[in-house]
């Protein structure tokens, strides 16, 4: 097994169930998750399930980004959606029943089409959040106070 690598990040709570970002040594400047299920036009920020789904895109279209350059073709446009599946749980519990991923990489010629075939074979592997998603991720939990 490979050496790990930690990466931090935190929150603090600016008010009702909005959360300011710390995404740790990355300077970002404004960044919240806003979990008050208010009208998406008065929203801070996206909420955890959106940052989820978010997540999943930007880490498997990067691997296939990443999967084409290896491949001497680099994308000049791509745009992918995730379709996220809230329901309840056999407790009742909401949870994010499902997520449906559409990418569309601008592949406009044959030999590009036979890369980008090879790739699609592999480059979800290489997504570190996929994969840990679809394997389950132990989560560990204190609450400190």
């Amino acid at each position: 097994m490979s050496d790990k690598v930690k990466t931090n990040v935190g929150i603090k709570l600016e008010k009702d169930m909005i959360f300011k970002c710390d995404m740790g040594e990355m300077a970002l400047k404004d960044c919240y998750i806003d979990e008050t299920n208010q009208d998406e036009a008065d929203m801070w920020g996206p909420n955890p399930t959106r940052l989820l789904g978010t997540a999943i895109l930007g880490c498997l279209s990067a691997s296939f980004v990443f999967c084409m350059k290896k491949r001497d073709f680099n994308i000049d446009d791509l745009k992918a959606n995730a379709e996220l599946v809230i329901g309840r749980n056999d407790k009742g519990f909401l949870r994010v029943l499902e997520i449906n991923v559409d990418i569309t990489p601008e592949v406009d010629t044959p030999e590009m089409q036979k890369r980008a075939d090879r790739c699609k074979k592999m480059f979800e592997d290489y997504c570190t959040v996929t994969a840990a998603v679809r394997e389950g991720i132990k989560v560990n939990v204190n609450l400190n106070y």
